[in-house]
């Protein structure tokens, strides 16, 4: 079993991989300023360190402090129309604290790194299934900081030994089948919990776009659940220890749904329609975004436990509907 800081672990998927760290009997150290993190998704007896990842210094005495094996990163900005809008900001935060993360790790000599980055780095796929062969040509600045990462990784693995997996994931949602954990951003900029908000009197929601060339109309998108995306940190992790080379894998299910039949899955979940209305398209948005995520099946043993999309919304919903307000409704967990 491994000593693993999780950066970002108070967050919606790093608190789901903290989970099942835990629960697979490795020892979890969490880092998280609780700028969009929440105290009370970190499970108890995990050691929450309040923190900046910019902190080098911090971050090396905490992997130092706890002996640390192993660092698995989810603190960064994920909001793509705000990353076009302040591209400084995103690289200062995505680009500059993730090397700060790294620099602490070759400080303190820890090895294996596990991190979260996102198909937004393909841009406009020239063919979907989308597999890790396409060309990465991102089109905003959230996709530009993570292929900045992913392109420095290989230097700082020749120069520092320190061995690597890059997830690219593609649409998370869901929330752990318990409800004790789930999705609560602010403001929320997801599908699937926007359309909850719509379908429980919060504002209608906005459906951008409804002229592109699909079965309905409307983009498609692969939305993978949380939980199996923490089983694949894990899996990632468990290469690592085990000596494999670093590498790429996608994480979806490589099955596209369209926003149109997201809009029906949370009408029947929550047993309300959803009340949307139309918006012009976004710039940049793709028709079709989903997976070939072969290379990890074959490569990590890895398949989504929760593919269907019935099930990924009802798990969303089974969390908000108990949790109305988020984590302030939560029972803390790190008490």
């Amino acid at each position: 079993m491994a000593r693993v800081l999780v950066s970002g672990g108070a967050g919606y998927i790093g608190s789901h991989a903290v989970r099942a760290l835990a629960e697979a009997g490795h020892e979890v150290v969490v880092l998280d300023n609780l700028s969009a993190g929440h105290a009370g998704a970190v499970p108890k007896g995990v050691p929450l360190v309040v923190g900046d990842m910019h902190d080098t210094p911090l971050v090396a005495r905490a992997l130092t402090g706890h002996g640390i094996d192993a660092v698995m990163h989810f603190a960064a900005w994920l909001d793509v129309g705000a990353s076009v809008g302040n591209p400084l900001a995103y690289y200062h935060n995505n680009v500059t604290g993730t090397l700060s993360v790294l620099d602490a790790m070759r400080q303190a000599g820890v090895k294996q790194f596990v991190f979260s980055s996102t198909c937004a780095t393909y841009g406009e796929p020239s063919r979907v299934p989308m597999d890790e062969t396409l060309d990465q040509r991102p089109i905003n600045a959230y996709g530009e900081t993570k292929l900045a990462i992913e392109r420095a990784l290989p230097h700082v693995e020749r120069a520092h030994g320190i061995r690597w997996v890059a997830l690219r994931y593609f649409n998370a949602a869901g929330a752990h089948p318990d409800a004790t954990i789930g999705e609560d951003h602010s403001p929320e900029i997801h599908l699937i919990p926007r359309a909850i908000q719509a379908a429980t009197g919060g504002a209608p929601l906005k459906l951008f776009g409804e002229d592109y060339p699909t079965a309905d109309g409307t983009c498609l998108r692969d939305y993978i659940h949380v939980c199996d995306l923490a089983d694949a940190h894990l899996r990632a992790l468990g290469a690592l220890a085990d000596g494999a080379p670093s590498t790429a894998y996608n994480v979806g299910t490589g099955t596209p749904h369209s926003v149109r039949a997201v809009i029906e899955a949370v009408s029947r979940a929550v047993g309300q329609p959803v009340r949307w209305e139309s918006a012009p398209r976004r710039p940049g948005d793709p028709a079709a975004l989903y997976a070939s995520s072969l290379k990890i099946q074959q490569a990590l043993g890895w398949r989504p436990r929760y593919a269907d999309l019935d099930t990924i919304v009802q798990h969303a919903w089974r969390w908000h509907a108990s949790h109305p307000r988020g984590y302030e409704d939560a029972v803390p967990q790190n008490a």
